[in-house]
């Protein structure tokens, strides 16, 4: 039986490349996000059966519906990648950025997550990625709002793993954590160990493949990802 996948945040960078990888290895993939014309060029690129559907996480009532209808469209889904994300070096602290952080990281997030689950449950089996971010282990002054709602991404899948454990059922839930990659989200000064898109997607797809539960992407990131945990505050705050 063909094998069905979902990415949600499908239009560009890491999503994009995703969506590619898993038509060429035979799934179907249904392709979700905000601007529709590149969801459309991307249709038109996979060499697989693909279907696209128009999803602002942001807007939750009528994303988890249209997540819905995307998923009924398909005639059903193994794995939904929730990759939608947005990032803003915010140093003057302004409301805007922090509440669109928010709204799409963490609100948006959960609410696809929250429709990924039921369906896999009420099928006994399925596999939820989400995207979160090396950022997810510490605070950070620049972008306080962005680190946060990674520290939520991992934190509630950790928590949906928990409960489907006590379920019985067959789910997997994976928690991606990337360091720097070459998209839109990477920004500020500094940045080192920058993956193409390409390069991290194919990392990404074999921990799917895997079914691991974690994965720093790059695989070196790990070692940053150590260091950030143990570093003991006083010297954290000087960087």
């Amino acid at each position: 039986m063909t094998k069905k996948a979902i990415v949600v945040g499908a239009t560009s960078g890491i999503g994009r490349e995703l969506a590619k990888i898993f038509s060429k290895n035979g799934y179907i993939v249904g392709l979700a996000g905000r601007r529709t014309h590149l969801l459309d060029d991307l249709k038109n690129e996979l060499p697989n059966n693909s279907f696209a559907k128009h999803i602002d996480v942001s807007q939750t009532d009528k994303a988890i519906n249209q997540l819905k209808e995307l998923i009924a469209e398909m005639e059903g889904v193994d794995i939904i990648i929730i990759n939608a994300g947005v990032g803003f070096i915010n140093k003057d602290l302004q409301w805007s950025p922090e509440k669109e952080t928010i709204d799409v990281n963490v609100s948006g997030f959960a609410a696809i997550a929250n429709v990924a689950i039921h369906q896999f449950l009420s099928k006994g089996s399925g596999h939820l990625v989400g995207l979160s971010s090396i950022a997810a282990l510490r605070g950070d002054g620049d972008a306080p709002a962005y680190n946060a709602s990674k520290a939520f991404v991992s934190n509630y899948m950790e928590g949906l793993r928990k409960k489907v454990a006590k379920s019985g059922s067959s789910i997997t839930v994976t928690d991606i954590q990337p360091g720097f990659v070459d998209t839109a989200m990477a920004k500020g000064d500094g940045l080192f160990w920058v993956a193409s898109p390409q390069k991290a997607a194919q990392q990404i797809y074999n921990a799917i493949k895997r079914k691991k539960k974690h994965a720093y992407i790059t695989k070196r990131w790990r070692l940053i990802g150590l260091v950030m945990k143990i570093v003991p505050e006083t010297i954290y705050n000087r960087l």
